[in-house]
């Protein structure tokens, strides 16, 4: 069984590097921001629930514009769309950087931005991610998702690190005036790749019945909606980083504040350089739930830690677990749902591992105030175990898949080998 990592997707196809080097330049930035902007908020109010609260102030935009931006994906060029909201996201960060830079920095720029970062996301993730399966033969689309994943993490993990130096050396303007930079590089590379139009005719139905028309789909796929209730349950109730910038007051690490947001996605990256195992595997439902369950166990375990270094250990472990429910989520919606609804899918798709997080940060901030903080890690780990269960037991399409006899597998792997024999013609 190997474990190495297949490296074979970006030696042989043009377009996917060009999405890989694109989202590891954009993901760096993003995840600076993504550690600058609750640090501020806290250095600011010093308040959980104000940090907590920016999950809160993101959930309608990313539900509203996850949806519409999975419409629009199946209707309009996937490219365009790509780079219309990068630039838009490019220009959020200018304003948290004048922000940044002001006498005295407004919380209320800092939820404002962080709702129009979310409404550009609904809108940009679903045609992202409906962009992979166009440019990666179906049969190649493991290696290149976990490809896709590790350079994600490897952002995840150095973006966190170097925000943690920026801050402590210059502030939080020093990250925004990254963050535009890496965004503006990022726009260069997207600008490369060909124009993906759809490659089927809708129907002219409105953006309400197109919606509808998807959700009806989703509907009828009693397995994929079970890779959304699982995911959503396991973010809701163990998303611990709203709580990283009081885990450091607590153990007197000040130091660790990087460290704390980079240790799942060390995690992660052990995942994705060992996952050449995982084009063998079958019954990805089954991974999806253990997985999801043994990061809500590993991140209510943080409760009992006795020092930093474990709690660094423990968020590595729930990291490992997580991307490979999440690899095995993307496997499945990606090699079984058609490209006619893709976009619209992945709009869900963005709502089921957005929101969760989202509604994550609001409750681990009410949790740690009504329960502290080692309460709110376990009354988190022990809910999420526990709802896995429940939603694993009231969809068991998700338990049951088996991709050797699926027949939406197949369905999609033909249409997909057609297409590509059409377009070779």
């Amino acid at each position: 069984m190997p474990l190495h990592i297949d490296l074979s997707p970006l030696r042989d196809l043009r377009n996917f590097r060009l999405l890989f080097v694109s989202g590891g330049i954009t993901g760096l930035g993003s995840m600076m921001t993504y550690v600058a902007i609750p640090f501020q908020m806290a250095q600011i109010t010093d308040s959980f629930v104000a940090v907590g609260f920016i999950g809160l102030a993101e959930l309608a935009p990313l539900i509203i514009f996850g949806l519409f931006g999975g419409s629009l994906s199946d209707r309009l060029d996937r490219r365009r769309m790509v780079v219309l909201t990068e630039i838009a996201l490019m220009l959020t960060s200018v304003v948290l950087l004048v922000n940044a830079l002001s006498a005295t920095p407004s919380t209320a720029v800092l939820y404002l931005v962080a709702m129009t970062v979310a409404a550009l996301d609904g809108l940009q993730r679903p045609s992202l991610d409906a962009i992979l399966p166009r440019v990666v033969p179906h049969d190649r689309l493991s290696a290149a998702s976990a490809l896709k994943s590790g350079v994600r993490d490897s952002s995840a993990l150095v973006g966190p690190a170097i925000a943690g130096l920026l801050i402590a050396a210059f502030g939080t303007a020093s990250v925004y005036a990254v963050d535009v930079v890496t965004f503006s590089l990022s726009i260069v590379l997207l600008l490369r790749l060909p124009p993906i139009p759809p490659r089927h005719d809708h129907d002219g139905a409105s953006v309400i019945a197109h919606i509808g028309d998807g959700l009806r789909y989703a509907r009828s796929r009693r397995d994929i909606l079970g890779t959304y209730a699982v995911d959503l349950v396991a973010m809701t109730f163990a998303f611990p980083y709203a709580l990283f910038p009081f885990v450091v007051e607590e153990y007197d690490a000040p130091w660790a504040l990087g460290l704390l947001y980079s240790a799942a996605a060390v995690g992660s990256l052990v995942f994705a350089a060992t996952s050449g195992w995982t084009p063998r595997a079958r019954h990805h439902g089954r991974f999806i739930v253990f997985a999801a369950a043994t990061w809500g166990a590993a991140v209510g375990l943080v409760a009992l830690a006795p020092t930093i270094g474990v709690v660094l250990t423990l968020l590595v472990v729930a990291g490992y677990f997580d991307m490979l429910s999440g690899h095995f989520r993307g496997l499945m919606w990606n090699q079984t749902i058609p490209d006619e609804v893709r976009g619209r899918m992945a709009g869900l798709e963005l709502i089921s591992y957005a929101v969760g997080p989202t509604l994550g940060q609001a409750r681990a901030g009410f949790a740690a105030n009504r329960l502290g903080l080692a309460g709110a890690f376990a009354s988190g780990g022990i809910l999420c175990v526990a709802g896995v269960g429940i939603a694993a037991a009231a969809l068991p399409a998700l338990w049951r898949y088996d991709c050797r006899t699926d027949a939406n597998f197949a369905a999609v792997k033909a249409q997909r080998e057609q297409e590509a024999s059409g377009e070779e013609t």
